[in-house]
């Protein structure tokens, strides 16, 4: 074990230290939120709807927001969209407070939320190669992993704890609190270069070319373009989690704090494999590592459909978390790396469709197949799902398949 070398670079480590605390708060809201749905309403789709909202609203504005974080100061976008998420919270705590919280409000206030993740993301993931040189971007992207799932961990738990003994209104007002410490780290780190698209036109044309531009680049790139595609159809048929409220409650018949460990059971396994790959520079078989975890993936998807005993529930989510963020480790680091710095915004918003439009899609497929089949069903084939697409995005890009990882990247594609 050694300091990993993303972690040598100070403005990083502010940024990351920040999202490690907010993350924590987001998912302790994320585990409210379904718990809180399920106890407005015993239908599994209520709580899938909150897929279908988030959807709409990446569809409306991710495009836009990947542009913006090309065009203008990455920096400035993530201040205002780190503020938006703050009042977001205390809506929905002071809404749960006063006791007048109904399905609508949630609804619109997590397709605000969602709305503002569309700026944010883009924003962030493309601020990244900015603070590291480009033979640190696995490790900064694993820690970046580690800082998801570490918040993946504890937020669930937390989440549990703090609605059984304080309220829910709480976790709700504790996440509001989190999200200062992005806003900090922003202010902290100062000026950050970029190559910005665009120059100074900011006409209808031009805004509509350099949107063409983004989505030529990435259909031009069968590499990127089959990791997107991937991402997408792994996360349509195995997303589950908006599930775990009801298998926790209906199936294998646990309590809040028992459930809020189940919801942490996956970034446990995440953590684990973000640390082991946070020290490593060199990641070669990166497209065959790829294509294994996300078979893995799904796999320990269809034993968690079939598992009915807590422990051995809690097994298989660890394994899913595992395989997820390896895959997510490689996906990232190819598609930062192969994509000029000017584009990687539009590049991130569009991959954001794929990655974010997957499992929330995903969560309405699953809820609709839970309400006719039940929610056992639902993770069973979802998790049978992903293999088959798996094996078909194999054979359609073997380009993935063979991919190595220390194949020349495109020019300007890279920080120093």
């Amino acid at each position: 074990m050694h300091l990993p070398p993303a972690l040598r670079h100070r403005r990083f480590v502010l940024i990351w230290v920040g999202l490690l605390i907010s993350l924590t708060g987001s998912q302790m809201q994320q585990w409210a939120l379904f718990w809180h749905i399920s106890q407005l309403s015993r239908d599994p789709i209520a709580v899938s709807i909150v897929g279908g909202v988030r959807f709409a609203a990446i569809l409306t504005f991710s495009l836009v927001g990947g542009l913006a974080a090309d065009r203008f100061n990455r920096r400035y976008i993530l201040f205002v969209t780190q503020s938006l998420l703050v009042l977001v919270a205390l809506g929905l705590g002071l809404l749960t407070l006063i006791g007048s919280i109904q399905l609508w409000h949630i609804y619109l206030l997590t397709a605000i939320q969602a709305a503002a993740a569309a700026f944010d993301l883009p924003a962030r993931q493309s601020l990244v190669p900015n603070l590291v040189p480009r033979e640190d971007l696995p490790s900064a992207f694993s820690l970046q992993s580690i800082a998801f799932n570490t918040g993946a961990i504890t937020g669930p738990a937390l989440s549990g704890i703090v609605i059984a003994y304080l309220g829910q209104h709480d976790v709700y007002f504790i996440n509001a609190l989190t999200f200062l410490a992005v806003i900090v780290a922003i202010i902290l780190i100062g000026p950050v270069g970029q190559v910005k698209a665009g120059g100074f036109d900011t006409s209808v044309n031009s805004l509509v070319a350099d949107l063409k531009d983004g989505i030529r680049f990435i259909r031009n790139q069968p590499l990127i373009l089959s990791s997107m595609i991937l991402d997408f159809f792994a996360t349509f048929f195995a997303s589950a989690n908006t599930l775990l409220p009801y298998f926790a409650r209906y199936i294998i018949h646990v309590n809040e704090v028992a459930y809020g460990w189940l919801a942490a059971a996956q970034a446990i396994g995440a953590v684990v494999v973000g640390v082991f790959v946070s020290q490593m520079t060199n990641l070669r078989q990166q497209g065959r590592l790829l294509i294994v975890s996300v078979i893995i993936f799904g796999v320990g998807t269809i034993l968690f459909g079939l598992s009915r005993v807590y422990f051995l529930v809690f097994l298989c989510l660890v394994l899913i978390g595992g395989a997820d963020s390896l895959s997510t480790i490689i996906r990232n680091t190819i598609r930062q790396l192969n994509t000029p710095d000017h584009l990687r915004g539009r590049m991130t918003s569009i991959n954001q469709i794929f990655f974010m439009g997957g499992p929330q899609l995903g969560e309405v497929e699953a809820g609709a197949v839970a309400q006719f089949f039940g929610v056992p069903m639902a993770i069973l084939t979802g998790g049978i799902g992903t293999i088959l697409a798996v094996g078909w995005i194999a054979k359609r890009w073997p380009v993935l398949l063979g991919y190595n990882g220390d194949e020349p990247v495109i020019a300007g594609a890279s920080s120093d």
